[in-house]
């Protein structure tokens, strides 16, 4: 059985460095918003997110679906145009996503 003393001091430790970590963006928060390389990381990085998350997302999608990446596809050239036309993130979004939900369960596609 454990001690109860050995319990307590690692609940206290797992809570000071989960306190810790969470606290240290807002600590370093006036730092960062100078420094050059944090700038040019708040400028490059949500892109570069988003087009992993994008990837990550089609392959593992078009992977399960037994029919090929053509619903992927699809959705992805629809929120291409869309954006490129009209330059509104969530219409395009929203269309992609309907596009996408429509045509994985539509019965009438292969």
């Amino acid at each position: 059985m454990i001690d109860t003393s050995y319990a307590l001091g690692a609940l206290a430790a797992m809570a000071g460095v989960t306190f810790g970590l969470r606290a240290l963006p807002f600590l370093a928060a006036r730092f960062l918003q100078r420094h050059p390389a944090m700038q040019q990381l708040g400028r490059f990085l949500p892109l570069a997110i988003m087009v992993l998350l994008l990837v990550h997302t089609l392959v593992g999608s078009a992977r399960d679906n037994p029919h090929g990446p053509w619903a992927e596809l699809a959705a992805v050239a629809c929120v291409l145009a869309l954006q490129w036309y009209k330059r509104q993130p969530l219409l395009s979004i929203l269309l992609g996503t309907a596009l996408y939900v429509l045509l994985r369960n539509s019965p009438f596609l292969p």
